[in-house]
């Protein structure tokens, strides 16, 4: 076991890729790349892998890469003040690093969603819960034409209901792609609509409950469309024409396990199959009269995800594991593979330090086979922590997490939990967690998972803590109000939902249909299951220990959450330990926060569960 801070320096200084995008001529790829400096960045690198990345960005706080610009010299770029995720939208050029130019107002009241400009490089468009004629905040967000030489706004669509959106423009700049939830809390429709506001409807559907992806073509014409289908239990992948109206389906098969499709710049369809939490890409060609689907190479280990070719025609692809950081690699024709980032002359971790994930698969109460990833600590001493990720509508993966990482090197073995509601397992898999709703059966699973490392002998009853932020926080706050401490023995939650109906009142607009698609209504028409599946409401019932971990700018789970559990602990005599972040929202993202909270972690779970 590690006892100095050597080792957690060095992880938390292991760059790692978040986000990348190759630039339209496709001779530049950009990417926020995460620990290279104060907290996230955005930099750029020739894709012949020529020179080293450039940093076009250099802030204290999370800079988020919106996209590029037509002319492929320049980006859009998003930035918020200690995750509060209120954005200023900003333009960086590759031929002036470091000067972030304004295009939005600092600090805004409302939320600003994507961020497209125009080929003139004039105009922006994108998503905002706000009507600007009188200023007022409302629910749904509106989509904006910005003149950046005026800076007059105008709305070109209203959508009627809340719905978490990114519109996209098409490469000519006439027409914009978008998603409405006004039928449903659970479906999605994608709506057409051009750039002056005058042709705004709806052009594609699966079904008032079923959800429609879609993105355009490099012709400005075409639109990839990925569709739920079978009643949502599998996707299907095809093309939309917006001239004909007509649809035709590239991929229409239950049997294939797909999550999402996208359109490299050169037109090419990359389809994303995921099973059993591995990637398994394939491209689809459509230069030919019958297009051709072809197996992306995949590694012995990790994931290797394309991401297009460069304007020579080499394939960049994101490339990472659990002992290996995410970077971008340039593959050559012969297999080869080269670094884009050159990630390895920042870093001074020896991979080898790093722990690899195993599966590892158990039952539920019910027999439903779960699957998670087992991290053995490297010096054991029959003691567990649960790592139970946020979503949930999302899986972990084989990749490096430095919270994991580190509580391994502490001596703890973690088992990352892809319970049921999580993706990468099949859509069946993912609706599961809506039969019971939020706090229902998965929460079984995660106790399930528990018990097994117990009966593999990795961990002692009395030994197993559990920690995750957002969904992974309130299934924490789900383990300890309701396991009894031979199973569960310490929580520390990491910006967990307590009170469902708080959380509902308080969160960003856009989330709310989601916790109504998850669990079944709203608090005013399904009040009893709000309840019921809050954890704030048996906080009395707590045995072991227990941690709170808080971001005071989180707008997503907010500090509602934790003022109002920390009255009923108090009232219970419930005995708590709390730790906020001043400079913190959703999660803690902040290398020097992160240094602060693991050890805490460690620390918390090796008093907890000695």
């Amino acid at each position: 076991m590690m006892t100095d801070d050597t080792f957690l320096t060095q992880l938390l200084s292991l760059p790692s890729v978040e986000r990348a995008e190759l630039s339209p001529d496709r001779r530049w790829v950009a990417f926020a790349w995460y620990r290279v400096s104060r907290n996230i960045d955005i930099f750029v690198a020739p894709t012949d892998g020529s020179a080293a990345p450039t940093a076009l960005t250099d802030t204290p706080e999370e800079t988020r890469l919106i996209g590029w610009a037509a002319d492929s010299r320049g980006l859009i770029v998003a930035e918020d003040h200690d995750g509060d995720e209120r954005v200023r939208l900003f333009r960086v050029r590759l031929d002036a690093p470091g000067v972030m130019e304004p295009l939005t107002e600092d600090a805004p009241a409302a939320f600003i969603y994507g961020g497209e400009i125009s080929p003139d490089g004039r105009t922006l468009f994108y998503a905002m819960n706000q009507d600007v004629a009188t200023g007022a905040l409302i629910e749904p967000s509106w989509l904006y034409r910005h003149d950046l030489d005026s800076g007059e706004r105008t709305p070109i669509a209203r959508p009627a209901r809340p719905c978490w959106d990114v519109p996209r423009l098409n490469a000519a700049g006439t027409q914009l792609i978008y998603t409405r939830k006004d039928r449903s809390a659970a479906g999605e429709q994608v709506y057409l609509v051009d750039v002056e506001g005058g042709d705004d409807r709806e052009i594609l559907s699966a079904g008032d409950d079923l959800k429609v992806a879609a993105d355009w073509l490099p012709d400005s014409r075409r639109i990839l469309v990925v569709a739920e289908a079978g009643g949502g239990s599998y996707k299907r992948v095809g093309l939309y024409d917006t001239a004909s109206g007509a649809a035709s389906w590239l991929i229409d098969d239950p049997a294939r396990q797909i999550e999402a499709a996208s359109v490299t710049r050169d037109g090419l369809i990359v389809v994303d199959e995921v099973r059993d939490g591995r990637h398994a890409p394939s491209v689809i060609d459509l230069g030919s009269d019958i297009p051709a689907e072809t197996p992306f190479p995949r590694p012995a280990r990790g994931n290797l995800l394309p991401l297009g070719r460069a304007a020579d025609g080499a394939w960049l692809a994101l490339s990472y594991s659990s002992t290996e950081p995410t970077d971008i690699v340039r593959l050559d024709t012969t297999g080869g593979r080269t670094s884009l980032t050159r990630w390895q002359e920042r870093a001074a971790i020896d991979l080898g330090q790093l722990t690899p994930a195993e599966d590892f698969r158990w039952a539920s109460d019910d027999g439903t086979p779960i699957h998670g990833w087992l991290y053995r600590a490297r010096a054991a001493s029959g003691r567990a922590v649960l790592f139970i990720h946020g979503g949930p509508t999302w899986h972990s993966e084989d990749w490096i997490n430095a919270q994991i990482q580190y509580l391994a090197s502490q001596g703890f073995h973690v088992l990352d939990v892809n319970y049921r509601g999580s993706t990468g397992y099949g859509m069946a898999f993912r609706e599961s967690i809506k039969a019971d709703g939020w706090g229902g059966r998965e929460q079984q699973d995660i106790a399930a998972g528990a018990r097994a490392l117990i009966a593999a002998g990795l961990a002692a009853p009395g030994k197993i803590g559990v920690t995750g932020t957002s969904y992974g926080g309130y299934s924490s706050w789900c383990q300890i109000v309701h396991t009894p401490p031979e199973l569960i023995a310490a929580a520390a939650p990491i910006c967990g939902m307590t009170d469902l109906v708080i959380d509902y009142e308080t969160t960003r607009p856009d989330l709310r249909p989601y916790s109504e698609e998850m669990i079944g209504g709203t608090p005013a028409s399904a009040p009893e299951r709000y309840r019921e599946r809050s954890p704030v409401h048996f906080v009395a019932q707590i045995r072991g220990r227990l941690l709170i971990v808080q971001g005071a700018q989180d707008p997503n789970v907010t500090p509602e959450n934790v003022r109002q559990v920390v009255r009923h602990l108090e009232a219970s005599g419930v005995r708590y330990e709390l730790l906020e972040f001043a400079d913190e929202g959703h999660g803690i993202h902040r290398p020097a926060n992160q240094a602060v909270l693991y050890k805490s972690l460690a620390l918390f779970f090796r008093s907890a569960l000695a």
